[in-house]
């Protein structure tokens, strides 16, 4: 069935309250229930679900009459409108099919009672919250203006869907329905990071080298993959209130030696990798609109002062320069890597036309060129080119505008260096995902405000463009969304805005590579004991000091909300016929995302005046429709599309954010990593891209 359908959306309803009623007959009949409670149970658990498909079926239709109007184009049809349709018929199929089974088998001899009615009242919970998240978003229907996505100018209405994410309950999709609305082949993926994700909370702070944590871990994950509603009741802690530092760490772990170890045998090996350290020593570069002419490039300066910036090499072949003793002078590895003249048997190609630099993502405060290595390996094979990966510094260490700087930065030295980075630098393109998109974007708005080359062409994965919890229809998944909820994508925010948060000095930071470079023992020990009394408190409320540090918690909170504090239950939204969400037992604290740094124009090119967009070059933007950064996409794309820029963008089905990390897992994610490398290999060959381009029915484009 195509939730863009009308039809097919009559048909699911039609069969939704069948199969209720159907269930009903049998649970209802005049024979004795075998089941006692568990009938009663079932019995409740149909009405409502029956109730609340007849409440929905009139709400959907008042959006599929209307939310083509919030596509790109009719070529490219996607936005949030459309997502929480498609994710509210998702779980309507997913109730249907365990419907008719229970129907059919209610009386069998192996019918697991239990088990069934656990399941139908977990996604009947998950179609109560649903329902309120299509509510808020008819909301935003009636209060923006036509065609637009977000709501920027009405902070009122933000401030609402801030205050019913934080009361909302969220347990029941992080249990039995964990990832109902994605791709079948990553649900056991994301039912492990879960369950590690949960693992490693409650181990999380307890005084043990890497490998006593780890086996902690491994020992408690047994009772979260049995029981998945407390998995479910856990997460919700875990994902409401625990601190950045846990976030930091638990994504971190990923760049470990063991786990590395296991990308790299699952990608293309390839004959450089290399880490990089470059000096901060002012760049001189060609102006754009007269090459005689110089202007002076600074290393990045801010917070600390000059220090040097951190980046990664990896070239599928060995190119000219890339052995040169200039290059390996910069190299970190220790001992130096071996080069291509010690190894006879590696054929030094010549140096390649392109130059691919890349931003990754992490939110702004997590991960490395480490852990994007297994796509940049097959995409540095699959095109041919030597990738430059940038190791930027990381929040809340180092919040805007140092990430921006070093990569600015780095862009600039690669343009001064490319010779050594074994390419001529013909054409040179930037590629990131989520953060990484972002910094894409700004570093060519520096570019353009500086005066320099341009890069020929940006790829941005599912990129943040707009750095605020305003809202907008898809970002109404992070209620849901089990990778990007919204309190952690508001800690992730607020850290690379620097609010509320104190930088240290670069020799102290934590999140560097180097520091991340140590194995995961290191790792853990580094994270301070006050971050781990925190998350124990929250994930074992009968400890004796769990009452003192929540009181901590609070104060701390007072002090950074002032007079917005939100008040969840005096002002609370009111929903139509008396119908309520479910509320959670652990409200979240989403620190608002409302200083001024976040309305500046390179924190949040969705915000950028048409002086600093134009003159932009083509910008592919590669976008999921489950994601809940999918809206920044599409209203950036129309933004560019109005300005006479070109601008495509591409939307792929069944994914979740950060679907390029994923790309080894199933054929979907790689699907969606193969569009990445055509829309590159379109910069760097532009005379085959309108070819291509007319060969893609999915991609609009001007």
């Amino acid at each position: 069935m195509h939730a863009d359908s009308d039809m097919d959306q009559e048909v699911v309803f039609v069969a939704l309250d069948r199969v209720c009623e159907d269930n009903l007959a049998v649970l209802c009949g005049p024979c004795d229930s075998p089941y006692g409670a568990v009938t009663k149970r079932l019995v409740a658990c149909m009405k409502r679900i029956q109730e609340h498909g007849r409440a929905l079926q009139p709400l959907v239709a008042s959006f599929t009459a209307v939310y083509h109007h919030y596509d790109l184009d009719p070529q490219t049809p996607g936005n949030g409108y459309r997502t929480l349709v498609k994710v509210l018929q998702s779980c309507l199929l997913h109730i249907i099919h365990k419907g008719r089974y229970m129907a059919s088998n209610y009386s069998g001899a192996f019918f697991r009672a239990e088990h069934n009615v656990s399941e139908m009242e977990a996604y009947c919970g998950a179609l109560c919250q649903l329902r309120a998240l299509l509510y808020l978003a008819r909301r935003l229907l009636n209060d923006n203006e036509h065609g637009q996505l977000y709501v920027q100018q009405d902070a009122e209405l933000s401030r609402r869907f801030v205050q019913e994410y934080s009361s909302m309950h969220k347990a029941c999709f992080y249990g039995r329905c964990l990832g109902f609305q994605f791709s079948p082949a990553l649900r056991p993926f994301l039912q492990t990071v879960v369950i590690s994700m949960v693992s490693y909370g409650e181990t999380f702070g307890k005084q043990q080298s890497g490998i006593g944590t780890a086996a902690l871990s491994l020992l408690t994950s047994g009772k979260y993959v049995i029981d998945p509603e407390l998995r479910g009741a856990q997460f919700e802690r875990i994902t409401q209130n625990l601190d950045m530092q846990f976030w930091k760490s638990f994504w971190n772990v990923t760049e470990s030696d063991v786990l590395s170890g296991f990308t790299r045998i699952a990608s293309n090996p390839v004959q450089v990798n290399i880490t990089l350290t470059v000096p901060p020593v002012a760049l001189r570069l060609p102006l754009a609109s007269d090459p005689k002419l110089l202007t002076t490039v600074s290393p990045p300066i801010a917070h600390w002062g000059p220090g040097p910036v951190h980046m990664r090499l990896v070239s599928y072949q060995l190119r000219e320069g890339q052995d040169s003793e200039e290059l390996l002078t910069l190299s970190r590895d220790d001992p130096a890597p071996v080069s291509g003249t010690r190894m006879p048997w590696v054929q030094e190609q010549p140096r390649s036309p392109w130059l691919l630099v890349h931003f990754h993502g992490g939110g702004f405060v997590a991960q490395t060129s480490r852990s994007h290595e297994n796509y940049l390996r097959n995409w540095s094979k699959e095109l041919g080119v030597p990738v430059l990966s940038v190791d930027y510094s990381l929040s809340p260490e180092a919040p805007f505008p140092r990430a921006l700087e070093e990569c600015f930065y780095a862009y600039c030295w690669a343009l001064n260096n490319c010779h050594l980075l074994g390419s001529t630098g013909e054409r040179v393109c930037l590629a990131g995902d989520s953060a990484g998109g972002n910094l894409c974007i700004t570093v060519s708005m520096r570019a353009l405000t500086s005066g320099i080359r341009v890069p020929d062409g940006i790829v941005a994965a599912y990129p943040a463009t707009l750095l605020t919890t305003d809202a907008s229809p898809s970002r109404l998944l992070t209620l849901i969304d089990p990778l990007l909820p919204l309190g952690v994508l508001a800690k992730c925010l607020n850290a690379y805005a620097g609010w509320d948060f104190q930088t240290v000095q670069p020799m102290e930071r934590r999140g560097s590579l180097s520091a991340l470079g140590r194995d995961t023992a290191m790792l853990l020990s580094d994270l301070t004991q006050g971050a781990s009394n925190w998350i124990q408190s929250f994930l074992d409320p009968t400890r004796a000091s769990a009452g003192s540090v929540l009181q901590r918690g609070n104060e701390t909170r007072s002090t950074q909300t002032n007079s917005t504090t939100l008040k969840y239950s005096a002002d609370l939204l009111h929903y139509p016929d008396g119908f309520q969400p479910l509320r959670s037992d652990c409200p979240a604290f989403v620190q608002p995302t409302s200083c001024p740094v976040f309305r500046n124009p390179f924190v949040s090119p969705l915000l950028a005046p048409p002086g600093l967009l134009r003159g932009l070059p083509p910008v592919h933007l590669v976008a999921s429709a489950l994601d809940a950064l999918l809206d920044d996409s599409v209203t950036f794309a129309k933004k560019l599309r109005a300005m006479g820029q070109p601008v495509s963008l591409t939307v792929v089905d069944g994914l979740p954010h950060g679907f390029l990390s994923l790309s080894q897992i199933c054929k979907e994610t790689q699907f969606a990593s193969d569009i990445c490398v055509a829309r590159i290999r379109e910069i760097f060959q532009p005379e085959d891209a309108r070819t291509a381009h007319h060969k893609s029915p999915s991609l609009g484009e001007t």
